[in-house]
């Protein structure tokens, strides 16, 4: 019976994460650098470094998470290597359109939750809140979603990750400690994403704000400099969490794993 629970990062968003028994692949984009995205509205960026790996590389996995469906989140690549029977956890408003091309999803109201269970052991889902956009721009945006991942072994807790989603830093992301209790591990969308000069994924401040908020006990900042319209490097982050004494911040190198099982107090 595996015990153990690890993320590698493949690319952007894009993580596989080996939870006990269970395997999920997060927000899908495999096409390659060069290849473009559509974010809507007459808006394309185009994709600047290659993922780690392919789909057909990776093991099968359980169920993919999707935080919303951009393009840079869910591309063609991915749409093309899916299988149509692999469940996918989204937003309501992403499952009407993926239902409409033929993909097995399931969308989340925020705070509800999906539970599966295998071998003694229970994986369960929960959406939490997210803001993808300023003001009224972020009903122009497709609708965002955290995701909290909790594992337990025959009652007992071994992991609480959250995934933070394309959100900005919004004050109201404290409920997510309030409800959830402490995080073990937090897998951070950074990035700066500008368009039009407007700011839609943190930037390095933002992404500290959120750190120093939910207080995780290990921060992992992903989707910082995979296409165009990223304009924060992960060294701005780096030095605000530096600067604010944040500890627990680890990059990952595309490709690397990074054990999960050990940040969770016994």
């Amino acid at each position: 019976m595996t015990a153990d629970a690890s993320v590698t990062f493949i690319g952007n968003a894009t993580t596989l994460l080996r939870v006990g028994a269970f395997t999920l692949l997060t927000d899908p984009a495999f096409g390659p650098a060069g290849s473009r995205a559509y974010l809507g509205y007459g808006a394309w960026t185009r994709r600047l470094r290659d993922p780690a790996m392919t789909y057909d590389e990776l093991p099968s996995p359980d169920l993919v998470l999707l935080s919303h469906l951009h393009a840079d989140h869910f591309d063609r690549a991915a749409r093309r290597a899916l299988p149509a029977t692999l469940p996918i956890v989204t937003t309501v408003q992403a499952q009407r359109r993926l239902r409409r091309r033929d993909f097995t999803a399931t969308g989340l109201p925020t705070w509800d939750a999906r539970e599966w269970r295998r071998d003694g052991q229970l994986l369960r889902v929960t959406a939490l809140p997210g803001r993808h956009g300023p003001g009224f721009v972020d009903r122009l945006l497709p609708d965002v979603m955290g995701s909290l991942i909790e594992w337990e072994m025959d009652g007992e807790r071994r992991l609480r990750l959250y995934v933070t989603g394309d959100t900005l830093y919004r004050p109201f992301l404290s409920e997510i400690r309030q409800r959830c209790g402490e995080i073990d591990a937090m897998l951070i969308h950074l990035g700066g994403t500008r368009l039009l000069g407007l700011l839609l994924t943190m930037d390095g401040r933002q992404g500290a704000d959120l750190t120093g908020l939910i207080r995780p006990r290990l921060t992992l900042p992903i989707h910082y400099d995979d296409y165009r319209v990223m304009k924060s490097p992960l060294s701005d982050f780096l030095a605000e969490c530096r600067d604010r004494s944040l500890t627990g911040v680890r990059p990952m190198t595309r490709g690397e794993t990074v054990e999960l099982s050990s940040v969770t107090p016994r």
